[in-house]
């Protein structure tokens, strides 16, 4: 349970989603809250969390290296929270635009609103990883005067961080250094000038394609599934960002009730999608976990 600490609504805070239960939908926003959750434990976690569902987060900013954020407390007291990790350097961001790069479907991935969860992965050669995997990596502060390395301020900037990344992953991107434009931008030119997959600078040869038998029995069996069709397996899973075409769109030009049409469709989206991916699972014998 969340505790009850008498608080003051901070003016035009930020709302987060989330009202009960876990804080962040996709993974790089469960890491983020995973790493806060060993900075902060006990009392300060649950009171860093309740501050960020009541909308005492009035302000978040993320910058290259920094991310700063103005928290409400108890009454009328603001705190200032930062938050930071070491920002990549040129020659790092060189190495790290050069191995995503390398797979093409990572820039079609970040165009449809995700992080690829093989990034890990892809930086491992140049030992760099786009989002810590170790709290220690951060350096925090508050102008609190609470004792402990991480205070309920930096836990409730946190919470709401890992929401606005759930929105944008292209805010990891930023706080290691690099907009959104100049990753897509890099991304395009790298793949634009990156030499075909077959090695040297002839293209590999292909083959054509055999003939079509237009023998009678193969024609009486053309709409027929053969044996081979059997052995295919369907691993339908539903996106972790259903509505990242809204948000690539932006604000709808219709209000609803006050509030925007793309909002409220938000949900919608992710509701379908995910019935969708309950109905295809559903009839499978032997449904992938998770």
């Amino acid at each position: 349970m969340e505790p009850r600490t008498k608080k003051r609504r901070a003016e035009g805070g930020i709302q987060i989603r989330s009202r009960r239960g876990e804080i962040g939908r996709t993974w790089w926003a469960k890491r983020l809250v995973s790493l806060a959750e060993t900075l902060v434990a006990g009392p300060r976690l649950a009171r860093g969390r309740a501050w960020a569902r009541s909308g005492q987060v009035s302000h978040l900013a993320v910058k290259p290296g920094l991310v700063t954020a103005e928290i409400q407390g108890p009454g009328r007291t603001l705190h200032r929270v930062r938050i930071g990790i070491p920002a990549f350097s040129r020659r790092d961001w060189q190495r790290v635009e050069a191995a995503m790069a390398g797979q093409a479907l990572f820039l079609a991935r970040l165009l449809a609103g995700e992080l690829p969860p093989e990034i890990d992965q892809a930086l491992a050669p140049c030992r760099l990883v786009l989002l810590p995997e170790d709290a220690r990596e951060f350096e925090t502060g508050c102008t609190c005067r609470d004792w402990a390395r991480a205070c309920p301020h930096v836990a409730a900037a946190c919470y709401v961080l890992a929401e606005r990344m759930d929105e944008d992953p292209f805010l990891v991107f930023v706080w290691r250094g690099r907009t959104r434009q100049q990753i897509l931008s890099r991304l395009r030119a790298l793949r634009g000038a990156a030499p075909d997959d077959a090695e040297g600078d002839e293209r590999a040869p292909v083959d054509p394609p055999p003939p079509i038998s237009d023998s009678p029995e193969v024609l009486k069996n053309f709409w027929r599934a053969g044996p081979e069709l059997s052995r295919l397996v369907f691993r339908p899973r539903a996106t972790p960002t259903p509505d990242a075409l809204l948000r690539e769109l932006g604000p709808a030009p219709v209000e609803i009730a006050g509030k925007n049409l793309a909002e409220l469709l938000g949900p919608a989206y992710e509701a379908m999608t995910r019935g969708a991916e309950r109905l295809a699972l559903g009839g499978m014998d032997d449904p992938p976990p998770g």
